[in-house]
């Protein structure tokens, strides 16, 4: 993903910032603890498509 275009994609919920998890292909929202899908290289931004992070995920 390109990291201009990370720089402005932020939560949807939240506003806050995202992290790329390139092995997972999800981009992270640490303060809703939600993980968005990346899926053929478009972020899936919809609440309905994040899955919750588990507890013992750790967020870096």
């Amino acid at each position: 993903m390109d990291a201009k275009f990370l720089d402005i994609l932020v939560c949807p919920l939240c506003k806050g910032p995202l992290v790329l998890d390139k092995t997972r292909q999800e981009l992270i929202c640490k303060g809703d603890r939600l993980a968005f899908p990346i899926k053929d290289g478009i972020p899936m931004m919809l609440e309905t498509e994040a899955r919750e992070l588990a507890a013992e995920e750790e967020v870096k």
